[in-house]
Parts: structure tokens; sequence; C-alpha cells
């Protein structure tokens, strides 16, 4: 069954502004960092890495000054430490030089507790393992998987690039993330988050490793235009099913409207 959810615009507790589209990405991302440390996290890195920059090299070739996608996949590697070893073989495979297994991706959209909007980017080389194991993770928390541009259409993509707040100025990252292309630096608690158009990626990407900036990370994401707050058991059901969907060997990457509380965040981050 396919939920049927009001128009964000048309919700009482959708908020539209410039200051708070960002809240349910930033919210969510906290919670994946305090809990990304481990062993086990690390390992899903650094498969997600393999798989987007073995497909980016099949799409548009081996070479990433003629191929913006793998350009931006080896820089985002090259942030999470992954062995030069494994770029190289991430690309040969890609490319046919050495054997390996042949990805498909996968979309999917869906609606979550209080009818929050849900994208889930999936990388498989068995699409009929996979849907059917994605619509019981959203049904099992209470969600609903729906039809393809559902939800879509409430995402745009941005470069986005996130810095310890405890290891520069914010003036010193403003000049250099603006002066390179960037659209917005915005303070997340503790840490930094910019903003850049997509064409921009890369530029803005060798400017902050120019400039020495260490990147916690580096994403072309998929950021909500709007958000819906969520509050107490609709709040921690919603955290469920988006770890949940993060924790499936199949997924890469994994964007929400919902604007979660702090309290709410922090408690899952610890969890």
């Amino acid at each position: 069954m396919i939920a049927c959810v009001i128009p964000v615009s048309l919700q009482k507790n959708a908020v539209i502004s410039d200051e708070d589209h960002m809240a349910g990405h930033s919210k969510w991302s906290k919670i994946k960092r305090k809990k990304g440390a481990n062993d086990t996290a690390r390992s899903k890195v650094f498969s997600r890495l393999v798989k987007e920059i073995t497909v980016a090299a099949r799409e548009g070739g081996g070479d990433p000054t003629g191929n913006a996608r793998l350009r931006t996949a080896i820089d985002a590697a090259k942030a999470d430490n992954l062995p030069a070893n494994n770029i190289d073989k991430a690309i040969k495979r890609g490319t046919g030089e050495i054997p390996g297994v042949v990805y498909e991706e996968v979309t999917f959209e869906g609606y979550g507790p209080g009818g929050v909007a849900i994208l889930v980017q999936a990388t498989t080389d068995n699409r009929r393992r996979t849907v059917p194991e994605m619509r019981k993770i959203f049904e099992k928390a209470g969600g609903n998987m729906g039809e393809p541009g559902s939800v879509a259409w409430m995402f745009k993509q941005a470069g986005l690039f996130v810095v310890d707040a405890s290891t520069i100025e914010e003036d010193d990252l403003l000049m250099v993330a603006l002066d390179a292309g960037a659209d917005d630096v915005s303070t997340q608690g503790d840490v930094y988050e910019i903003l850049a158009p997509p064409n921009e990626f890369h530029v803005v990407s060798q400017a902050l490793d120019a400039a020495s900036v260490e990147l916690m990370s580096r994403d072309l994401a998929m950021l909500p235009q709007s958000t819906i707050g969520l509050e107490g058991r609709e709040a921690e059901r919603c955290i469920r099913l988006m770890e949940s969907l993060d924790d499936h060997d199949d997924v890469q990457n994994v964007w929400t409207n919902a604007d979660i509380s702090e309290e709410v965040a922090e408690q899952a981050a610890a969890g």
C-alpha cells in the first residue's frame, strides 16, 4: 500500500526557509558520524566507496579528468583513507580491465513515521533481492515505499562538505569556500557545513584541500527543500528506520526531510 501524504507546502508543521532546510540532514549526519567510528561502520564506508567508483568508471570511463563523477568518488575515497590499491582495482573493475560484480543503481522513495519523505540511493547486483528487502524495512518501521517520483521532487542535489568546527576559524573557512564557488557556510552544532552547486563540487573540493582544510566528509548530497518536525516516539521510529535502511549492504545513502529534535538526535547518537 502506498501512503498518501499531504504535500509539504500544505502541512502546518512544514518549515520552509534557508536556515532550516538542512535541519533533517544535519541531525541524521550527526547520528551517523557518532556511530560510524567502529570498525564495522568503516568497513561499510569502504564498501560504498568501492561500489561508487566502480559504477562511475563503468558509466563514464576510467579517466577522472574527463569523468566528473569518478573524480568526485575518488576525492571522497581519499578523504576516507581508502587505500590507493582499492581505488585502482575499483576503477579497473568498472572499465572491465579486471572481472568483477556488475552493479545496478536503484533509487527507492518512501514515507516514514509522521509522513516524512525518505530517499534511498542503492547499488545492487540483484534488484529482485533488494526491492522486497527495502519494502520490508520500510513497513517494519511503520513507513511505506512510494512510487518512483513520489518524494524525489522534495530534494535538490548539492555539494556538501562537513568540517570539524574546532579545526578552523569560521572567517577563514568562509574566505576559502566562497572564493572557490561555494554557496553557503553554516554552523551546525560542532561542525561547519559548506554547500556548493553540483558543478562546482570538484573546484571547491580542490580549494579546501589546497588550504589544508580537514574534511570530515564530502558528498554530492540530496538535501530537503523543506522539513517536517518530528518529536517523541515518531522521531525515535524515524531514526530506527533510517538506521535500518543505512545498515543494508546495498544502500549507499539515505536522505530525509525529517527535522528531529536535538535531544532525540543526541540520544540516538549515544545509543
